[in-house]
């Protein structure tokens, strides 16, 4: 994973295209995801006695918490999963046991793992893709099958084609006429021709999820795998084009090809090494929290401190040990403190980061700087009915403006009052604008208050709209 070998600086470059502010906590983390390269590069004695520097992020809702994490593992393709702290329930009561948020980062690491073994072998499994492709676009003339002559001959027949099931190749004549045009498709094939030529293909019936039952989540077994193992698998027909057959075909291919068994092995060394859980609303799970009275919360915690200490988890891919695994919990901390927390568990996150409130200029920068800035967006989405957008300065400051605004009248939600807001302000734009099939608008600020002043200006309709 060479992205891991990224500096802190580097890395705090990459969070700042998406993330505005908060420089202490992407510091913070960013010295935490290269610390855990440099224990990469230790002997193997040293390596098993450094373990991850655990962290707790405070600060209100909105200001970038669940962002900087999630942006912090797709920067080194790590994996991760994102988890609130109030689904978990004390083990002996119904709900989610803690242990399964290691199980589902497991399984996060089998995609992350599947999709690099699949590009390693997408010519070889392309080859074969395309090879029956050709075969499905100029089939051989079907073999006419001998008549039964009694019940028993049809049962013996049956019976024989269960244990060798013939393949289409058996169960078909190839004549040299057949051969010929396959040659020509298969030319046609390579030149890129017959992308957009519909095929009916084949493939395996989707699985379907089944609801795992909380005594067997707890043992790491899926029962969905062992009803599937024991059924035979059924088979579907789909019609797609050219183009999309080949990329089913290839990922069908692309598992016969692969080792599930050096999959599953490298996907829980990776889980262990690189994984990333994200545990939110940490805060309420606090005996002085406001959910006290709910399932003991207190329990929730004493159920989370050996996973976050060190454990083997049982899942259906192996043993993990969470000795090394990266906990980043977060919590606005309104009602309680870090110090409400039972002693272990704060011993378990010694790093700690509060984020700032979001101000008026934050918010004037979320609205155009980062990569995915909410302007960006909608100017983009009203492109697409050859609406050309544009805001003006004075416009984007106030909007910000009133964000801020009402984020200190109300309640404070951070950035996410943008999304609110902005789509309160173009609500009649986004309306009218498929009709309008082309034009030049210009948001000023007249328009934002004429949109939105005099919701701003009563208290009762910004709670309600706002």
């Amino acid at each position: 994973m060479n992205q891991m070998k990224k500096t802190p600086r580097e890395i705090v470059k990459d969070l700042d295209q998406y993330i505005i502010g908060q420089e202490q906590a992407k510091k913070s983390v960013a010295v935490a995801l290269r610390n855990r390269y440099r224990r990469m590069q230790l002997d193997e004695d040293m390596r098993k006695e450094v373990t991850p520097k655990n962290m707790l992020m405070i600060g209100p809702t909105g200001v970038g918490k669940t962002e900087i994490a999630r942006r912090l593992a797709h920067i080194v393709n790590a994996p991760f999963v994102k988890v609130e702290a109030t689904k978990f329930t004390e083990v002996g009561y119904v709900g989610r046991d803690v242990e399964s948020m290691v199980r589902d980062l497991v399984e996060f690491s089998i995609r992350i793992v599947e999709e690099q073994q699949y590009s390693r072998v997408y010519s070889q499994a392309r080859k074969i893709a395309d090879d029956r492709l050709v075969k499905l676009l100029v089939p051989g003339i079907k073999k006419e099958q001998k008549k039964n002559r009694g019940q028993m001959d049809m049962m013996m027949q049956m019976m024989n084609a269960l244990q060798n099931p013939q393949t289409e190749e058996e169960q078909e004549e190839v004549t040299d006429t057949v051969k010929a045009n396959r040659q020509t498709v298969k030319d046609q094939l390579e030149k890129g021709l017959l992308e957009n030529r519909e095929v009916t293909i084949e493939i395996e019936e989707p699985k379907i999820q089944m609801p795992t039952n909380q005594g067997l989540e707890q043992m790491g077994i899926d029962l969905g795998d062992t009803l599937s193992a024991l059924t035979p698998k059924k088979k579907i027909k789909r019609t797609a084009t050219v183009a999309e057959a080949r990329e089913i075909l290839i990922r069908e291919e692309s598992e016969k090809i692969v080792n599930k068994a050096d999959i599953n092995s490298e996907a829980v060394k990776l889980a262990e090494n690189s994984g990333i859980i994200f545990i939110d609303e940490f805060d309420k799970i606090t005996s002085k929290s406001e959910h006290s009275g709910e399932v003991s919360r207190e329990g929730v915690q004493r159920d989370i401190l050996p996973i976050v200490e060190g454990s083997q988890i049982h899942t259906k891919y192996g043993t993990v040990n969470t000795d090394y695994i990266l906990f980043i919990a977060s919590g606005a901390f309104h009602l309680t403190k870090p110090s409400d927390l039972i002693p272990e568990l704060q011993g378990r996150f010694p790093i700690r980061v509060e984020l700032d409130d979001l101000t008026k200029d934050d918010f004037v920068r979320i609205l155009t700087e980062p990569e995915n800035a909410l302007i960006k967006q909608y100017i983009a989405l009203l492109a697409t009915e050859n609406i050309d957008v544009t805001f003006t300065k004075e416009a984007v400051e106030k909007i910000a403006e009133i964000a801020y605004q009402v984020n200190s009248d109300t309640d404070n939600i951070g950035a996410r009052r943008l999304h609110t807001i902005l789509e309160k302000l173009l609500e009649d734009l986004l309306f009218e604008s498929a009709d309008m099939q082309m034009g030049d608008i210009m948001i000023t600020e007249s328009y934002v208050m004429e949109k939105l002043g005099s919701i701003v200006e009563d208290q009762d309709l910004t709670r309600f709209i706002l």
